[in-house]
């Protein structure tokens, strides 16, 4: 059986390239982002594009399921986020033939109020196990939101998986936080993104020491480098 670090450093740097290809990662340290909050930032992830190639799905798809394995970790139910987790929770739900729920950032303002979809009428999980599928870790914040959903509503969630986080302190800490605990993993990590970055000559040397800072101090790191937060 392999272990979680073997499946990462099989399945990352596939999915690296195909994240650069299609445009899901895209780097940038000299001209960076806006990002929403109004900060500069050297990259730009969009993992919704990976939905263009069934290719790459199925490549996600297998990851998680080996992931899964390499746990020894057969839940009951796969919930995914709202929204871009939604459709590879999908893909793994039907290959393990399991329930399929998602997750809301927050409870509708109508209607029946849900903040999870794919329940029964009670709106349980009735104590099972339930594996997280989310797209992205950045902070944390709306994995740790959509975890804490899934207790409240009767499930027991070991586990999030995700296809890439920054690696950010703040996320780690807020997994760590967690009672009932989850622990977080994610198919591709921020060093192999890096890594394979170079290795296929879409970034320099000098702009991953760029990139390998931005991760040490996020918020701090566009004022550093001369590029101020944009009010909003």
């Amino acid at each position: 059986m392999k272990t979680i670090d073997e499946i990462t450093r099989y399945y990352g740097p596939q999915l690296a390239k195909a994240a650069f290809e299609l445009g899901a990662i895209r780097l940038s340290p000299r001209e960076p982002f806006t990002w929403a909050s109004g900060y500069r930032m050297p990259i730009y992830n969009d993992n919704r594009q990976f939905l263009a190639r069934a290719s790459y799905r199925a490549l996600i798809c297998d990851a998680f399921t080996d992931m899964l394995e390499a746990l020894d970790f057969n839940p009951k139910n796969i919930a995914g986020t709202s929204t871009a987790g939604i459709p590879h929770a999908t893909s793994l739900a039907d290959r393990l033939q399991k329930p399929l729920s998602y997750v809301r950032s927050s409870s509708k303002d109508h209607g029946l109020g849900n903040q999870i979809e794919g329940l029964g009428r009670d709106r349980s999980y009735h104590g099972e196990s339930v594996c997280l599928i989310e797209d992205l870790i950045s902070t944390g914040k709306s994995s740790i939101a959509a975890v804490k959903a899934i207790v409240e509503a009767g499930g027991e969630v070991p586990y999030c998986l995700a296809i890439f986080t920054y690696g950010l302190d703040a996320a780690a800490e807020a997994f760590a936080a967690l009672n009932p605990a989850c622990e977080a993993y994610t198919i591709l990590s921020y060093p192999v993104m890096l890594k394979t970055a170079v290795d296929v000559g879409y970034i320099t040397d000098k702009d991953a020491e760029m990139l390998h800072s931005w991760r040490e101090d996020p918020f701090g790191w566009g004022e550093k480098n001369g590029w101020p937060k944009v009010e909003r």
